[in-house]
Formats: C-alpha cells, structure tokens, sequence
C-alpha cells in the first residue's frame, strides 16, 4: 500500500475523531510540532523508523516525550498509534493529508500564486476574495515568488492553472504573431 493512502486512511480516521470531539485545531498544531521535533532532531527519527530498535524502547521513548509535551490524550493516542503500526516516521505525510482532509470537510481549498514579486497584503485580501467567488468555496493561499514570471500571477487550485503572467501573454502573443 503506498505512504500516500496509508497517509490518508489515519488522516481521514484522525479527522472523525478530533472533529467529533471539537478539538481538530489543537490537535493539529499538537502533530505538527511533532513533526518539526522529529525533522529537527535525526536520532529522534532514526529512532522511530529504525527497525533494529526494540519496540519496548521506543514505547518508552514515545511515552517520555508525551509526557515532557504535555499534548491532548488524542494526540497521544494517535502517535502511541502510528508508533504500534510502525508508521511514526510518516507523521509528515499524515500531516500534510490531515490538513487536507480538514480543509474538505470545511469547505476550504488551497490554491497557491507565485507571482515575480511579492504580492501586498491588500491584493491578497482581493484575490482570495475573488478566487472565493470563482470557486464558491473559501479559498486559502499560498504565495510565492518566481522572477521569470516578468510580472502578473499564476494560480493553482487542485489540477486548474489560470495564468496571468505577462510570461504567458508574450509566449500567446509570439504565436498568434507567427500565425
């Protein structure tokens, strides 16, 4: 089974359970400081994803590190989860899907812009205002810069691309000139 629906099946699981239990927020930002210890620290991960390592230890491990956070009984429980099933270590790919995962739920989709320069808080109060109305969803972005753009912005939601690069308009302009 690949990681990417191993990801999704805990995430879906993990969201049922947060959003019944009205804590999906906390538990979210409990799993993402996770993340960030584990990414930060490689022996914490070697630890984890090592098999050679016994399970009693790392349950220990898991254990005093719950304890020194201080997270939600149910974040606890999922890591104590993914440490039983041997999936720890994927706690970024469940990550990222629970995000998705919550953002279906909610109504919310991502779309990322990349302009050539950054764009102002005021146009980007506009544009996801705008790209609300176009997608009749409430939209959450991600910026970024890429300078060979030239100018405008190109937007991806899911598989859609509207680009508004002065980029693409020369490279239309080129062939509409070609004939």
């Amino acid at each position: 089974m690949s990681s990417q629906t191993v990801a999704r099946r805990y995430a879906a699981a993990l969201a049922d359970v947060t959003l019944a239990r009205k804590e999906a927020d906390e538990v979210q930002a409990e799993l993402k400081a996770w993340e960030d210890m584990m990414l930060t620290n490689a022996s914490l991960l070697e630890a984890f994803s090592n098999p050679t390592v016994a399970y009693d230890q790392k349950g220990k491990l898991l254990n005093e590190l719950i304890s020194r956070t201080k997270v939600r009984p149910t974040t606890a429980n999922f890591l104590r989860i993914l440490l039983k099933n041997q999936r720890l270590a994927e706690l970024p790919a469940v990550n990222a899907k629970l995000a998705q995962v919550l953002d279906e739920r909610a109504g919310v989709i991502s779309a990322q812009v990349t302009s050539a320069r950054p764009v102002p808080e005021a146009t980007r109060a506009s544009l996801a205002e705008k790209l609300g109305k176009l997608t009749g969803r409430k939209v959450r972005l991600t910026f970024g810069t890429d300078e060979s753009l030239l100018g405008g912005i190109v937007t991806r939601i899911d598989s859609t691309i509207y680009d508004g690069s002065v980029r693409d308009q020369l490279r239309r302009l080129g062939e509409e000139l070609a004939g």
